[in-house]
């Protein structure tokens, strides 16, 4: 059984990324940072390891989907309230992402993604334990 998630993503500019997800609110764990990597801290056993697009070829022979035009992965967070996705949402968007879809309402859960500089693509949602899927 795993105890620690790590979600391996190449970022063309290390710097950049590390500045679009510290706006935010992300932080950073300086023990596995270098000038090509970082550990993004997602929660406490939940790591996103953003890595140079070189430094992230030396861990697989494949070639690196280009994010922005086809679809590696999609990204789920969830956070505590529908107001925490749109603050994190519209932070994303005014940091240089993009909101590549409206807003997704299903009653017992609401959602909205956001692409990060490089595309890749971050869903955004919450669910409220009050409901379920049944009653809509």
């Amino acid at each position: 059984m795993p105890k620690q998630i790590f979600i391996n993503l190449p970022v063309h500019t290390l710097e950049h990324s590390i500045n679009f997800f510290s706006r935010l609110g992300f932080k950073f764990n300086q023990a596995f940072t270098d000038e090509q990597s970082t550990c993004m801290i997602i929660e406490e056993n939940i790591f996103v390891m953003l890595l140079e697009e070189q430094k992230f070829k030396t861990y697989t022979p494949k070639k690196i989907c280009n994010a922005k035009k086809q679809t590696e992965v999609l990204l789920a967070l969830s956070v505590s309230s529908r107001e925490a996705v749109n603050q994190m949402v519209e932070k994303a968007i005014e940091s240089g992402g993009k909101e590549p879809r409206k807003a997704q309402d299903h009653g017992f859960m609401y959602g909205r993604s956001f692409e990060d500089l490089d595309g890749h693509i971050w869903e955004v949602f919450y669910m409220d334990s009050n409901k379920n899927i049944q009653d809509n």
